[in-house]
């Protein structure tokens, strides 16, 4: 079974039993996170498509490590025989859940 989900304004899909990644969420290790804006649910085969959301499902998890960095995104803007380069980057921060129930 596995249930598509939108955390944060981005949509992910989740399976019970494994981690996902999503953008930083308040909350320290250990604490039990619950999302309940889920857009569409498949067990087995049954899809369940929500208008906008699916009434009663809501995703439950736990949080595994409150801050875990990404990958480097470097940004790198020039204008081409102007003189003009800029060199900017940063880290995203999420947070890794572990995805315990949907239902």
């Amino acid at each position: 079974m596995y249930a598509i989900v939108e955390i944060a304004g981005q949509q992910t899909k989740v399976e019970s039993g494994k981690f996902i990644y999503a953008n930083k969420l308040s909350g320290n290790e250990g604490d039990a996170v619950e999302f309940t804006n889920v857009l569409l649910t498949d067990d087995n085969g049954t899809v369940t498509l929500g208008a906008p959301f699916v009434s009663g499902v809501k995703v439950t998890g736990k949080i595994l490590t409150p801050m875990v960095k990404g990958d480097k995104v470097i940004v790198f803007k020039k204008k081409r025989r102007k003189g003009y380069r800029k060199k900017n980057g940063h880290r995203q921060q999420f947070t890794k859940v572990l995805i315990e129930s949907i239902g």
